[in-house]
């Protein structure tokens, strides 16, 4: 018999909080197990969907946090850290010429322009 440890048990927020010390000791694919049900529970919380693509990307993922990045940028098209890791997650893929656009909108959202 399997068990999840817990990690799907309790409150949204008890959840979240449980994922984010999952995250922060680097235990990315647990962090990532138990946001799935949080996104879920919370489809329209941009945070929640971040950190589970922030895990998918660290737990090497690369499909999973591109699809989660994109949502957080259709959802939130500003927001550039989204924008970041989405072209770090393209990057890691071979896909640069991809990537370009998207690290180039990170750039500008953090007030970094080319030099002319």
């Amino acid at each position: 018999m399997t068990t999840d440890l817990g990690l799907t048990s309790g409150t949204t927020a008890e959840r979240w909080d449980r994922a984010q010390l999952f995250f922060d000791s680097k235990a990315y694919a647990d962090a990532a197990r138990i946001l799935v049900g949080v996104v879920e529970e919370s489809p329209e919380q941009v945070g929640p969907r971040l950190l589970l693509a922030r895990a998918y990307y660290h737990s090497a993922q690369l499909r999973r946090a591109e699809e989660q990045l994109r949502e957080v940028i259709e959802r939130d098209p500003v927001e550039h850290y989204a924008h970041l890791v989405l072209g770090r997650t393209l990057e890691r893929q071979g896909r640069s010429a991809e990537a370009a656009p998207y690290l180039r909108l990170a750039a500008a959202f953090d007030g970094e322009f080319p030099a002319v």
